[in-house]
Protein backbone atom coordinates (compact mmCIF):
# COMPACT_ATOMS: atom_id res chain seq x y z
CA UNK A 1 0.00 0.00 0.00
CA UNK A 2 1.47 3.58 -1.01
CA UNK A 3 1.85 6.03 2.22
CA UNK A 4 1.90 9.17 1.37
CA UNK A 5 5.31 10.88 3.17
CA UNK A 6 4.64 12.66 6.15
CA UNK A 7 5.16 16.35 4.83
CA UNK A 8 2.34 15.68 2.12
CA UNK A 9 0.11 14.94 4.90
CA UNK A 10 0.99 17.98 6.75
CA UNK A 11 0.80 19.97 3.30
CA UNK A 12 -2.32 18.97 2.90
CA UNK A 13 -4.18 19.31 6.18
CA UNK A 14 -2.76 23.18 5.98
CA UNK A 15 -4.48 23.97 2.89
CA UNK A 16 -7.52 22.16 3.64
CA UNK A 17 -7.69 23.82 7.31
CA UNK A 18 -6.88 27.19 5.24
CA UNK A 19 -9.56 26.73 2.59
CA UNK A 20 -12.29 25.69 5.33
CA UNK A 21 -11.15 28.76 7.59
CA UNK A 22 -11.34 31.19 4.86
CA UNK A 23 -15.11 29.61 3.57
CA UNK A 24 -15.94 30.39 7.71
CA UNK A 25 -14.91 33.21 8.12
CA UNK A 26 -15.03 35.26 4.69
CA UNK A 27 -17.41 33.48 2.87
CA UNK A 28 -19.28 36.83 1.68
CA UNK A 29 -15.60 37.78 0.68
CA UNK A 30 -15.22 34.50 -1.20
CA UNK A 31 -18.77 35.03 -2.58
CA UNK A 32 -18.50 38.81 -3.91
CA UNK A 33 -15.20 37.61 -5.87
CA UNK A 34 -16.96 34.74 -7.33
CA UNK A 35 -19.84 36.89 -8.46
CA UNK A 36 -17.30 39.34 -10.13
CA UNK A 37 -15.48 36.20 -11.59
CA UNK A 38 -19.23 35.27 -12.73
CA UNK A 39 -19.89 38.52 -14.70
CA UNK A 40 -16.26 38.90 -16.33
CA UNK A 41 -16.44 34.93 -17.38
CA UNK A 42 -19.55 35.51 -19.16
CA UNK A 43 -18.83 38.54 -20.73
CA UNK A 44 -15.63 36.97 -21.85
CA UNK A 45 -17.22 34.43 -22.91
CA UNK A 46 -19.16 36.14 -25.55
CA UNK A 47 -16.68 38.33 -26.26
CA UNK A 48 -15.42 34.98 -28.10
CA UNK A 49 -18.15 33.79 -29.62
CA UNK A 50 -20.43 36.75 -30.98
CA UNK A 51 -17.23 38.36 -33.30
CA UNK A 52 -17.16 34.59 -34.21
CA UNK A 53 -21.10 34.84 -35.84
CA UNK A 54 -22.23 32.30 -33.36
CA UNK A 55 -26.08 32.21 -34.74
CA UNK A 56 -28.52 33.31 -32.70
CA UNK A 57 -32.41 31.90 -32.54
CA UNK A 58 -33.95 32.12 -35.25
CA UNK A 59 -30.91 31.59 -37.69
CA UNK A 60 -31.10 29.63 -40.95
CA UNK A 61 -29.77 26.29 -40.89
CA UNK A 62 -27.40 26.80 -43.62
CA UNK A 63 -25.75 29.74 -40.91
CA UNK A 64 -26.10 26.83 -38.51
CA UNK A 65 -24.35 24.49 -40.16
CA UNK A 66 -21.91 26.61 -41.20
CA UNK A 67 -20.76 27.76 -37.65
CA UNK A 68 -20.54 24.76 -35.77
CA UNK A 69 -18.54 22.64 -38.84
CA UNK A 70 -16.13 25.68 -38.55
CA UNK A 71 -15.83 26.52 -34.93
CA UNK A 72 -15.49 23.07 -33.18
CA UNK A 73 -12.28 24.32 -32.08
CA UNK A 74 -14.04 27.79 -30.41
CA UNK A 75 -17.01 25.78 -28.98
CA UNK A 76 -14.70 23.57 -27.35
CA UNK A 77 -12.48 26.39 -25.93
CA UNK A 78 -15.59 28.06 -24.49
CA UNK A 79 -17.44 24.88 -23.55
CA UNK A 80 -14.49 24.17 -21.01
CA UNK A 81 -14.85 27.35 -18.94
CA UNK A 82 -18.50 26.66 -18.94
CA UNK A 83 -18.12 24.75 -15.61
CA UNK A 84 -16.44 27.39 -13.98
CA UNK A 85 -19.22 30.11 -14.42
CA UNK A 86 -21.34 27.46 -12.89
CA UNK A 87 -19.80 27.32 -10.03
CA UNK A 88 -18.73 30.59 -9.33
CA UNK A 89 -22.93 31.86 -10.10
CA UNK A 90 -23.95 28.78 -7.16
CA UNK A 91 -21.01 30.36 -5.30
CA UNK A 92 -22.14 33.66 -5.07
CA UNK A 93 -25.69 33.03 -5.02
CA UNK A 94 -24.91 30.82 -1.55
CA UNK A 95 -23.16 33.22 -0.64
CA UNK A 96 -25.85 36.09 -0.87
CA UNK A 97 -28.45 33.74 0.86
CA UNK A 98 -25.98 33.98 3.68
CA UNK A 99 -25.40 37.75 4.04
CA UNK A 100 -29.06 38.29 3.78
CA UNK A 101 -29.95 35.83 6.10
CA UNK A 102 -27.23 37.24 8.87
CA UNK A 103 -29.53 40.39 8.50
CA UNK A 104 -31.94 38.26 10.60
CA UNK A 105 -35.45 39.54 8.46
CA UNK A 106 -37.53 36.54 7.64
CA UNK A 107 -38.52 38.10 4.19
CA UNK A 108 -34.94 38.90 2.98
CA UNK A 109 -34.20 35.21 3.37
CA UNK A 110 -37.19 33.80 1.85
CA UNK A 111 -36.50 36.19 -1.28
CA UNK A 112 -32.53 35.55 -0.90
CA UNK A 113 -33.88 31.73 -1.55
CA UNK A 114 -36.02 32.80 -4.42
CA UNK A 115 -33.27 33.98 -6.08
CA UNK A 116 -30.74 31.19 -5.47
CA UNK A 117 -33.59 28.78 -7.06
CA UNK A 118 -33.01 30.82 -9.85
CA UNK A 119 -29.42 30.52 -10.35
CA UNK A 120 -29.61 26.66 -9.94
CA UNK A 121 -32.24 26.46 -12.31
CA UNK A 122 -30.25 29.09 -14.99
CA UNK A 123 -27.14 26.45 -14.22
CA UNK A 124 -29.16 23.86 -14.73
CA UNK A 125 -30.86 25.31 -18.18
CA UNK A 126 -27.43 26.58 -19.44
CA UNK A 127 -26.31 22.81 -19.33
CA UNK A 128 -28.46 22.08 -21.37
CA UNK A 129 -27.39 24.87 -23.44
CA UNK A 130 -24.06 24.18 -23.78
CA UNK A 131 -24.65 20.46 -24.03
CA UNK A 132 -26.29 21.10 -27.55
CA UNK A 133 -23.64 23.67 -28.75
CA UNK A 134 -20.78 20.52 -28.19
CA UNK A 135 -23.52 18.16 -29.67
CA UNK A 136 -23.56 20.09 -32.83
CA UNK A 137 -20.00 21.14 -33.02
CA UNK A 138 -19.68 17.05 -33.32
CA UNK A 139 -22.29 16.25 -35.30
CA UNK A 140 -20.65 14.86 -39.06
CA UNK A 141 -21.40 16.34 -42.06
CA UNK A 142 -24.27 15.43 -43.85
CA UNK A 143 -26.39 14.94 -40.82
CA UNK A 144 -28.54 18.23 -41.45
CA UNK A 145 -31.80 16.85 -39.84
CA UNK A 146 -30.05 15.93 -36.48
CA UNK A 147 -28.45 19.70 -36.52
CA UNK A 148 -31.85 21.36 -37.16
CA UNK A 149 -33.02 18.97 -33.92
CA UNK A 150 -30.42 20.04 -31.85
CA UNK A 151 -30.64 23.92 -32.71
CA UNK A 152 -34.15 24.03 -32.44
CA UNK A 153 -33.57 22.62 -28.52
CA UNK A 154 -30.77 24.70 -28.32
CA UNK A 155 -33.36 27.55 -29.05
CA UNK A 156 -35.64 26.43 -26.88
CA UNK A 157 -33.27 26.03 -24.21
CA UNK A 158 -31.68 29.42 -24.43
CA UNK A 159 -34.98 31.26 -25.05
CA UNK A 160 -36.28 29.99 -21.57
CA UNK A 161 -33.30 30.49 -19.69
CA UNK A 162 -34.58 34.00 -19.10
CA UNK A 163 -37.30 33.17 -17.11
CA UNK A 164 -34.79 31.63 -14.43
CA UNK A 165 -32.65 34.82 -14.91
CA UNK A 166 -35.55 36.69 -13.97
CA UNK A 167 -35.96 34.21 -11.02
CA UNK A 168 -32.50 35.52 -9.51
CA UNK A 169 -32.90 39.13 -10.37
CA UNK A 170 -36.39 39.55 -8.52
CA UNK A 171 -35.31 37.65 -5.74
CA UNK A 172 -31.52 38.63 -4.96
CA UNK A 173 -32.49 42.47 -5.27
CA UNK A 174 -36.13 42.00 -3.24
CA UNK A 175 -33.89 40.22 -0.79
CA UNK A 176 -31.42 42.82 -0.87
CA UNK A 177 -33.41 45.84 -0.61
CA UNK A 178 -35.42 44.28 2.48
CA UNK A 179 -32.12 43.17 4.68
CA UNK A 180 -31.00 46.87 3.74
CA UNK A 181 -27.90 45.40 2.15
CA UNK A 182 -28.33 47.39 -1.87
CA UNK A 183 -29.15 50.62 -2.94
CA UNK A 184 -32.46 51.28 -4.82
CA UNK A 185 -30.76 51.73 -7.79
CA UNK A 186 -29.26 48.56 -7.87
CA UNK A 187 -32.77 46.96 -7.07
CA UNK A 188 -34.18 48.38 -9.77
CA UNK A 189 -31.33 47.66 -11.62
CA UNK A 190 -32.24 43.91 -11.11
CA UNK A 191 -36.31 44.71 -11.27
CA UNK A 192 -35.28 46.32 -14.86
CA UNK A 193 -33.08 43.17 -16.18
CA UNK A 194 -35.93 40.65 -14.64
CA UNK A 195 -39.02 42.48 -16.72
CA UNK A 196 -36.56 42.49 -19.76
CA UNK A 197 -35.59 38.84 -19.24
CA UNK A 198 -39.06 37.35 -18.61
CA UNK A 199 -40.76 39.24 -21.00
CA UNK A 200 -38.29 38.04 -23.95
CA UNK A 201 -38.72 34.49 -22.54
CA UNK A 202 -42.57 35.03 -22.43
CA UNK A 203 -42.70 36.72 -26.14
CA UNK A 204 -40.25 34.25 -27.82
CA UNK A 205 -42.22 31.24 -27.92
CA UNK A 206 -45.24 33.37 -29.47
CA UNK A 207 -42.94 34.86 -32.25
CA UNK A 208 -41.13 31.34 -32.69
CA UNK A 209 -40.50 32.02 -36.29
CA UNK A 210 -39.12 35.58 -36.03
CA UNK A 211 -37.71 35.42 -32.23
CA UNK A 212 -34.83 37.55 -33.05
CA UNK A 213 -37.83 40.79 -33.53
CA UNK A 214 -37.72 40.58 -29.85
CA UNK A 215 -33.97 39.91 -29.34
CA UNK A 216 -33.28 43.12 -27.92
CA UNK A 217 -35.05 42.76 -24.73
CA UNK A 218 -33.12 39.78 -23.77
CA UNK A 219 -29.62 41.11 -25.20
CA UNK A 220 -30.74 44.27 -22.82
CA UNK A 221 -31.87 42.25 -19.96
CA UNK A 222 -28.54 39.72 -20.21
CA UNK A 223 -25.90 42.99 -20.11
CA UNK A 224 -27.63 44.34 -17.20
CA UNK A 225 -27.39 41.08 -15.45
CA UNK A 226 -24.32 40.69 -15.95
CA UNK A 227 -23.52 44.61 -14.61
CA UNK A 228 -25.94 43.94 -11.50
CA UNK A 229 -24.11 40.83 -10.60
CA UNK A 230 -20.83 43.09 -10.84
CA UNK A 231 -21.72 45.07 -8.54
CA UNK A 232 -23.60 42.70 -5.60
CA UNK A 233 -19.88 41.10 -5.95
CA UNK A 234 -19.00 44.23 -5.09
CA UNK A 235 -20.94 44.39 -2.49
CA UNK A 236 -20.53 41.12 -0.76
CA UNK A 237 -16.78 41.91 -1.10
CA UNK A 238 -17.19 44.75 1.42
CA UNK A 239 -19.90 42.68 4.11
CA UNK A 240 -17.21 40.68 6.05
CA UNK A 241 -15.01 43.77 7.86
CA UNK A 242 -18.61 45.01 9.51
CA UNK A 243 -20.88 42.00 9.15
CA UNK A 244 -18.68 39.26 10.20
CA UNK A 245 -17.37 41.23 13.16
CA UNK A 246 -17.97 38.83 16.28
CA UNK A 247 -19.42 36.05 13.96
CA UNK A 248 -22.32 34.84 16.38
CA UNK A 249 -24.39 37.67 16.17
CA UNK A 250 -26.73 37.65 13.12
CA UNK A 251 -25.45 34.17 11.97
CA UNK A 252 -27.30 31.90 9.65
CA UNK A 253 -27.70 29.73 12.21
CA UNK A 254 -29.89 31.81 14.78
CA UNK A 255 -30.80 34.73 12.89
CA UNK A 256 -33.40 35.90 15.42
CA UNK A 257 -30.98 36.17 17.64
CA UNK A 258 -30.12 39.76 16.39
CA UNK A 259 -32.66 41.19 14.25
CA UNK A 260 -30.75 44.60 13.98
CA UNK A 261 -27.80 42.82 13.43
CA UNK A 262 -25.89 41.71 10.60
CA UNK A 263 -26.12 43.27 6.85
CA UNK A 264 -29.08 45.31 7.98
CA UNK A 265 -26.76 46.41 11.23
CA UNK A 266 -23.95 47.41 8.51
CA UNK A 267 -26.52 49.40 6.44
CA UNK A 268 -27.47 51.38 8.95
CA UNK A 269 -24.40 52.21 10.84
CA UNK A 270 -23.37 55.76 8.70
CA UNK A 271 -26.74 57.06 9.76
CA UNK A 272 -26.36 56.15 13.58
CA UNK A 273 -23.01 57.83 13.07
CA UNK A 274 -24.76 61.03 11.49
CA UNK A 275 -27.40 61.38 14.34
CA UNK A 276 -24.93 61.14 16.78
Amino acid sequence: MFHRPSWARQSTRLVRDYIESMARKNFSRIAGVAGLGFAVLILSLNAFLAPAGLPLPGAEIDEVIAFFSTQKGLIGSTSALAPLTWVTATVFGAGALIALWRSGRGHATAWALVGLAGILMQNLTFTGVMATRLALASTPAGHDQAVSGLWALNEALFIFNGTFLALALVGLSAGGRVAEAIPGWHAWMGYLAAALQFGSATLSPLLIDDPQSVGLLGLAGWLLWAAWIAVYGIVLIRLPSVTQRGEPQGSPTDPGDNPAGGVAAHASAPARRRSR
